[in-house]
């Protein structure tokens, strides 16, 4: 699996076209989109097609055609993203990313567009972690750059073993080989995870900390972050978020 998850994909943005009520309008811009592929159901390689498919995929389809840019989209790993979009060696991107204020003070982001926050993962068996101080003396896996590191870090420092993993796919495996004893991430993947490849493996346990609100990060003073936002309220207005949040969820936002 490692091979895919970090392996760079170049397409053109209207060829993956999995998006509803995509158009095949061609526009004057193309931009250099940015992911992070190991992000399930937000962004993954579909085996098949080789094409990266997910909601955040399916998010920047329909804001390209609204919006009026083509784009060229490209995978890396996660704690790479902010640093190609703030030296501007990208445009924009979608991977699940939290605003945080020290984001904000090095990129732009859009409106939020996904609101999240960050679970706990263990192994069905496991019967003594239930909460984040339950991870005390504990061997704990996060993902390199993210929210979730920094949580872990903040609330543990080093009354735990924190190892972080390039990609989600390292810490869920870490997880079930008996490596670590639980891995801390953003909530929509830890229950994705425990809903497939994990399930009858793994549970998810405790409460909902940190609430976060995920936008699409541009380069500071981006002369598209007006229409992205544009582009984001008319999704959401006529129908459309809905649709593409169900597909991958199964239930829209009450």
């Amino acid at each position: 699996m490692k091979q895919w998850v970090f392996s760079s994909v170049l397409t053109a943005g209207v060829a993956l076209g999995s998006g509803p009520l995509m158009s095949q309008t061609v526009h004057a811009e193309t931009l250099r989109a940015v992911t992070d592929p190991s992000f399930v159901p937000f962004e993954m390689l579909d085996r098949e097609s080789g094409k990266m498919v997910g909601f955040d995929m399916d998010i920047l389809a329909e804001v390209a055609d609204r919006a009026g840019f083509d784009y060229k989209l490209n995978t890396m790993d996660f704690n790479g993203i902010i640093p190609a979009i703030q030296t501007g060696n990208a445009d924009i991107a979608l991977a699940g990313i939290t605003i945080t204020d020290a984001r904000e003070k090095i990129v732009d982001f859009s409106d939020p567009y996904y609101d999240s926050g960050l679970r706990l993962l263990v192994r069905s068996d496991e019967q003594d972690i239930h909460t984040i101080e339950d991870l005390e003396g504990k061997k704990v896996g996060s993902k390199i750059g993210s929210t979730s590191a920094d949580f872990l870090n903040q609330k543990l420092g080093d009354k735990a073993d924190i190892t972080p993993y390039p990609g989600s796919a390292d810490m869920y495996m870490a997880l079930m080989s008996g490596s670590v004893d639980a891995v801390f991430y953003d909530a929509p993947n830890v229950g994705y995870f425990s809903q497939t490849k994990g399930q009858g493996r793994t549970q998810v346990v405790g409460p909902l900390y940190e609430g976060q609100q995920y936008g699409i990060a541009l380069v500071n003073g981006s002369p598209w972050r007006d229409k992205v936002n544009d582009a984001l309220a008319a999704m959401k207005a006529d129908g459309t978020y809905d649709k593409i949040y169900t597909k991958w969820f199964g239930k829209a936002p009450e």
